[in-house]
């Protein structure tokens, strides 16, 4: 890798001290130009830095604006976010998927409406069942888990109601568990998995079956 590919893969995230709904509106007023770059969002967001940006790349699949593009970008950032979290450190970004550019005008009221929705969770959000985030070794294995409700979020359901809705959720309760150091969130995000991969499975099991019932059918 060069050095300019090197920079434009690396993110410097930086620290927030503010409530999440706080930062979204900060970055929001932030956004000055036509468009803006996913590694100058992730940069903006600011171990916390990560989740806050997980918390963040949730947000297309949670709150009703469309952004032409974001799901499958989002999704991967999120899945390479948290295999940063799983193994503590920066993740490495392909420069290509930094350098994808948003709409600032698409994404003002996404932030908007996202800092409506987390500044809910502000006042809800604090420290407490600290067995489940008082070590090293069970916040990568919830990293762990969150990567794979990322996954989940790009499993080509997308058209299915509530497919992108349930694992960002997980997600999202995951990011604010460990970045507040609350273990009833992060057992919110474990429940939301659980009850994603059920409901992708009872989808496969109603496709397959309607697929065989069809079948039956041509076949007289």
């Amino acid at each position: 890798m060069t050095p300019d590919e090197h920079a434009e893969s690396h993110v410097e995230f930086q620290d927030v001290s503010g409530g999440l709904g706080q930062t979204l509106l900060d970055v929001a007023a932030g956004l000055t130009h036509e468009t803006v770059s996913l590694r100058e969002l992730l940069a903006r967001l600011g171990e916390q830095g990560m989740l806050v940006s997980c918390a963040f790349l949730t947000l297309p699949f949670l709150v009703p604006v469309s952004i032409p593009g974001v799901s499958t970008v989002f999704g991967a950032a999120i899945i390479l976010l948290g295999i940063g979290i799983t193994a503590n450190r920066v993740p490495w970004f392909p420069a290509a998927l930094m350098r994808r550019q948003f709409s600032s005008a698409s994404l003002i009221p996404l932030l908007d409406r996202g800092a409506r929705l987390l500044s809910r969770f502000d006042s809800v959000v604090h420290p407490r069942l600290h067995r489940l985030t008082g070590s090293a070794i069970v916040n990568r294995v919830h990293g762990l888990v969150l990567t794979f409700s990322a996954l989940l979020l790009i499993f080509p359901f997308g058209f299915i109601p509530l497919s992108n809705t349930l694992p960002a959720l997980a997600i999202l309760f995951f990011a604010l568990g460990m970045l507040q150091r609350d273990g009833v969130f992060i057992i919110a995000g474990y429940v939301m998995t659980v009850i994603t991969v059920v409901y992708f499975a009872a989808l496969l099991i109603a496709a397959l079956a309607g697929g065989q019932a069809l079948g039956r059918l041509l076949g007289g």
